[in-house]
């Protein structure tokens, strides 16, 4: 992906070193993922083991402000996010102008590190980025790119992109009503049924991303190749089928929360070939088994 040298978004609030200062939190990456997935393999409620200091509760960073060292190693990172960021600004401002009739609401991109408060309550870095309706923020630590190629093999710049997508794509579902639709859907399910709404919302995330992926090519032209399979690639390493094997040894689909490995790279690439926001509602409309 042609990034450097572009313009950065304005709306990127950099917390990083800072103490955190005191919903639903979407999303919520890998490392949400795996607190859950440890919840159930230890018989709890998961709700108690986000409350354990150290999860929300973490104690606040000791100075604020990152070391010089610091600051200067992850300062590429930083600029690359910015760039991401105001691209996903460009193509949905565009597609909510042309497509919807509607002005597009810019979200925040905090940027943080160990842990944060936002309008969703605390979180820290083990959730992973996440994005928060009640504040209409999206929260990042950079470590999250460091654990997304190290641990879960998923390389290359533009599948960090596409964990920023997929956030966004929460924010473009908040605009439009569908996570509060969702949200009282849910509180009138059962467990399972509240698991597979949850995952209809986020694959049409991944469908957004890929919608987003799809209009940034054909109005900016950044993409090189490669990018599109380090999405789709990242996209199969993140399945919840995929991350129980690796915590578990074994999987249960009624506890899916994300989708399987082969679900999000299905919807990834349909919204990356159609770029068509109209069929974003095909994934409340099918049955859950042909997702």
């Amino acid at each position: 992906m042609r990034w450097e040298d572009r313009e950065e978004s304005q709306n990127v609030e950099d917390r990083r070193g800072m103490p955190a200062a005191g919903g639903m939190v979407m999303g919520g990456g890998i490392g949400m993922l795996v607190m859950l997935l440890l919840a159930m393999i230890l018989g709890i409620n998961p709700k108690q083991l986000m409350e354990q200091p150290g999860f929300q509760q973490g104690a606040p960073a000791q100075s604020a402000g990152l070391d010089p060292a610091r600051e200067k190693a992850e300062a590429p990172i930083r600029k690359f996010v910015g760039v991401v960021f105001r691209d996903t600004e460009d193509v949905w401002a565009k597609l909510f102008r042309e497509q919807l009739g509607r002005t597009y609401q810019k979200p925040k991109l905090v940027v943080f590190t160990d842990q944060v408060r936002s309008a969703c309550g605390m979180a820290s870095s083990a959730a992973g980025p996440f994005y928060c309706p009640g504040d209409s923020n999206v929260y990042l630590d950079f470590a999250f790119f460091e654990e997304l190629q190290q641990k879960f093999k998923a390389n290359g710049e533009f599948a960090m992109a596409y964990v920023i997508a997929h956030e966004v794509g929460h924010h473009v579902q908040n605009l439009l009503g569908l996570t509060e639709q969702v949200s009282r859907m849910q509180r009138q399910a059962s467990p399972a049924q509240g698991n597979q709404l949850s995952v209809r919302l986020e694959l049409q995330a991944d469908f957004l991303a890929g919608v987003w992926s799809h209009h940034l090519q054909k109005t900016k032209g950044v993409l090189e190749e490669g990018d599109l399979e380090d999405a789709l690639n990242a996209a199969t390493r993140i399945g919840d089928d995929v991350l129980q094997k690796q915590m578990q040894g074994y999987v249960r689909p009624e506890s899916f929360t994300h989708g399987t490995a082969s679900q999000r790279k299905k919807w990834l690439r349909e919204g990356i070939i159609s770029g068509d926001l109209n069929r974003m509602m095909e994934l409340f409309e099918i049955d859950y088994n042909k997702l």
